[in-house]
């Protein structure tokens, strides 16, 4: 670590990762000093990603100015790539002292005039974890588009059902937490809410949460996009398979349904490549087929493939004997087809109601359509429980 100037000390530390906030860094740092509570030992602690706009090097030269005289140590840690959020909050938390750990965003969309709530609600409650929240009552958000409140409403529907935490901002990049909870435990790190990880991964503790006001930011940029989703479904199944396991030590529902999903999506997937190829095929034959014709005979052929895959390969029927066959097939070509109707509605609501770009509303509309075939495919077509 470059240029240290950690407290040995501190009763709380303050963990801020940066990347590109300039025009928002010396200010958060300025406030947290306003707010925090006197006699209070602490320190902040920035994480930056090499950002190209100098952030770290901008607290660096506030230091140099400034020495002490914000009231609380402050220490910068300049990394050489941007590596991922949550990885930068891991390597503050591992230069840190604090017996409470304190994590928040440098945009002020985390106002530091909460932090004392923090503080106090860990002292008064004893609770292990205490969560800045959006969405328990008195709790709201301001600024965000539609489209925002969407993915960050879906994402925690899918932390809180698929996970099985209670909380209502289980998403939250505001908390604090007693670093003695996260002693032994082994972090992916991958995405963007450690927090989830922590309540996941972390056994028998107490969480408190408090109402906030999220104000969405005034300067910089939004670091939403594509590969943070892809993160974050990544962490979730990661975090599915860790599940907790049954006392009988058999795998838990949720992950053998999650195995058939994958395995359901992997063989459409491999339908789309085999939809591709026959088109191109028998365009190209010397049958003369009109290029409608040779998409048609395509579709057929990638539906008759991904049925005999999933019927083998994700639902273990081995079975074809032909009347029980013909009746499966007929009901996976029309889920199939329903499915390609799901996905047209969903693309014009996403892009025409909510403002989302046509990628990332196709995105969606696949992942639901998807979603909705499997489930019908498994209850109806396969005769199976939906969750197992």
């Amino acid at each position: 670590m470059q240029n240290s100037r950690l407290s040995n000390n501190a009763q709380v530390s303050i963990i801020i990762p940066t990347y590109n906030e300039s025009k928002n860094i010396i200010q958060i740092l300025k406030s947290i000093g306003e707010h925090l509570p006197k006699n209070l030992l602490a320190e902040a602690i920035v994480v930056d990603d090499n950002s190209p706009d100098g952030t770290g090097k901008i607290v660096e030269s506030y230091l140099n100015e400034m020495k002490q005289k914000v009231g609380y140590t402050i220490d910068v840690i300049h990394r050489k790539a941007k590596n991922g959020l949550s990885s930068a909050i891991l390597n503050g938390i591992q230069h840190s002292s604090g017996e409470t750990i304190i994590v928040m965003d440098s945009d002020f969309s985390h106002p530091p005039k909460i932090i004392p709530r923090l503080i106090e609600e860990i002292k008064k409650s004893r609770c292990d974890i205490a969560i800045a929240s959006r969405y328990m009552t008195g709790g709201s958000i301001k600024g965000w588009t539609s489209k925002r409140k969407l993915l960050s409403k879906t994402a925690t529907k899918i932390a809180k059902t698929g996970l099985g935490v209670n909380q209502s901002d289980p998403m939250s990049g505001f908390f604090a937490f007693r670093r003695k909870i996260i002693d032994g435990l082994k972090f992916d790190a991958i995405g963007y809410k450690i927090l989830l990880e922590i309540l996941v991964k972390a056994k028998g503790v107490k969480v408190k949460e408090i109402p906030y006001t999220f104000t969405n930011r005034v300067h910089g940029s939004s670091k939403l996009d594509s590969s943070t989703m892809i993160d974050y479904a990544r962490s979730v199944w990661k975090l599915y398979r860790y599940g907790r396991k049954a006392e009988n030590s058999e795998t838990r529902n949720s992950v053998r349904f999650i195995s058939k999903a994958s395995r359901f999506y992997t063989v459409g997937a491999s339908g789309l490549l085999i939809n591709y190829l026959a088109s191109l095929m028998f365009l190209d034959s010397t049958m003369n087929f009109w290029y409608i014709h040779a998409t048609t005979v395509g579709i057929i052929i990638s539906m008759s493939s991904n049925f005999i895959l999933n019927k083998i390969w994700t639902f273990g029927d081995r079975s074809f004997e032909a009347r029980k066959t013909v009746i499966q097939y007929g009901k996976f070509v029309g889920f199939s087809s329903l499915g390609g109707l799901v996905q047209l509605g969903m693309v014009f609501v996403l892009v025409d109601s909510y403002q989302f770009t046509y990628p990332m509303a196709l995105v969606f509309a696949v992942a639901i359509a998807a979603s909705s075939n499997f489930i019908l495919n498994k209850k109806w077509t396969f005769k199976e429980k939906i969750w197992n």
